[in-house]
Formats: structure tokens, sequence, C-alpha cells
């Protein structure tokens, strides 16, 4: 595995804004790097019939260089923190509305067990009002000691800062110590989000009996949430929230 240098696989063909008192789904997922496979594909047709959704937020996805992802009728953007001759490794972003900007980040760190990076993606998405709804999807750091996870952490929460408008940060935040939980809820209050409270939450992937995974929002309405049982496919279950704008 290597740190990647090709250029970043991506696909927009959507120039549809997102409208005020609209709903939307959003599915936030560590898929184990099966995105490819037969059976997560059935199974995430599977989950989209029963979860309608606009945006899909995955962690370790899996994409061939030379093919097109196996959902075409998405945009997409994927950051990747590792690549093979055949495959790119990272978080993608997918979604039904328009993308006006998709930028990729790496940490500045690497992980001390395999000496790779972690990524996440900031992705804009306009506002048929004016503005942009920021979308950041997280896999973050793990197997480095608490104040590093805390530095990414804190570079993440730079980049935000700025942004006036709805806000989603969602993702695999590896925080499976008390102090690396702690250190994602100070950030979470800096920059006034709020969690998404999972329905069935004994479905969410934990660690040390805590949980891993997580959706965050700002400015928008949460109209439900759940935590889908998916244990055939991946290590982790998607989480699923329904918003309003």
């Amino acid at each position: 595995m290597l740190k990647p240098k090709i250029v970043i696989p991506q696909q927009f063909i959507h120039e549809q804004p997102i409208h005020h008192g609209e709903e939307f789904g959003v599915l936030c997922w560590n898929t184990q790097k099966l995105t490819e496979t037969p059976d997560f594909q059935r199974v995430l047709a599977g989950v989209l019939a029963s979860y309608p959704c606009l945006f899909l937020l995955f962690q370790e996805a899996k994409l061939t260089t030379k093919n097109d992802w196996l959902l075409p009728q998405w945009s997409y953007a994927i950051a990747p923190n590792m690549q093979t001759r055949r495959s790119v490794y990272g978080v993608l972003t997918a979604s039904q509305y328009a993308f006006t900007e998709a930028h990729t980040r790496l940490s500045r760190k690497r992980e001390g067990m395999f000496a790779t990076h972690k990524s996440y993606m900031l992705s804009y998405h306009a506002l048929a009002e004016g503005g942009s709804l920021l979308v950041v999807n997280v896999h973050a750091m793990n197997f480095v000691r608490a104040n590093q996870f805390s530095q990414e952490i804190e570079f993440i929460k730079e980049e935000i800062l700025g942004h006036r408008g709805p806000l989603i940060v969602a993702g695999d935040f590896n925080v499976w110590s008390r102090q690396r939980r702690l250190r994602l809820l100070q950030f979470c209050r800096s920059v006034g989000l709020r969690q998404a409270i999972m329905v069935d939450p004994h479905h969410i992937k934990t660690y040390r009996q805590h949980p891993l995974d997580f959706i965050f929002y700002r400015d928008l309405s949460l109209q439900g949430t759940s935590a889908i049982d998916t244990s055939k496919v991946s290590d982790h279950n998607p989480l699923y929230a329904r918003f309003k704008l």
C-alpha cells in the first residue's frame, strides 16, 4: 500500500441544488473495502430501497482505477489514503445533488502499525436560496496517541470554522477511548454540531464499548435516524439520518 499519487477519481453529473424545506437522507458506512463486491452492491441496493438517500458517505471505499463506480447515477468524489496498481482506497462522498467543490485531505501523521495515512473529504453542495451545505466525510486516525488524534481533529476544525451555513460531519472517528471521545465532543461543541442519535444503537460498531461511527449536523432539522443491521457484508453497520433543510 502506498501514498496515493494518482488523479482523484470523481464524477460530477448533477446540477440540482438543495431547496429550503427539502428532505434528504444520508447514509454513513465504513464499507471495509467491499464496495465493488456483488454482496455489498446487493445489500446496498436493499438498504437504499428502504432508506432513500441523496448522500452516501463511505469510509474504506475501494474503487478500481480503470473502472467507473458501480452506481453510475451518482455524482461522487473519493479522497484516497492508499493505492495499489489496480485500486484506490479512501473516503467516498456520493450525492444526487450538485457538487460545487470537493476537497481531498490526507492526515498529516501516519498510523504507526501500517505507516499509512487516513483521509477525509470536504464537499460543498449548493443551496437554491444561496450559500452551501458543507459535508465532511471523515475516517479518523487510528493506532496513534491521543494527542496526535487531537491534532488531526483540530486540522478539520480549522477547515470548517469559516463555513456559514448547514454542516454535516460524519464517518468512522475511531473514538475507542474516553480521551478520544471527549476530544471529539469538544470539537463538536466548538463548531456548533449536534449528534444524530441513532435508533437501535446496539447495531453501531463499537470497540472497548465505545461507538466508532457518528453523524453530526448543524443548521438542519433532524427527521429520523436508524443504525441498520447489515452484518453480513462489513464489520460496521451503516448509519442513516434524514434531514430537512
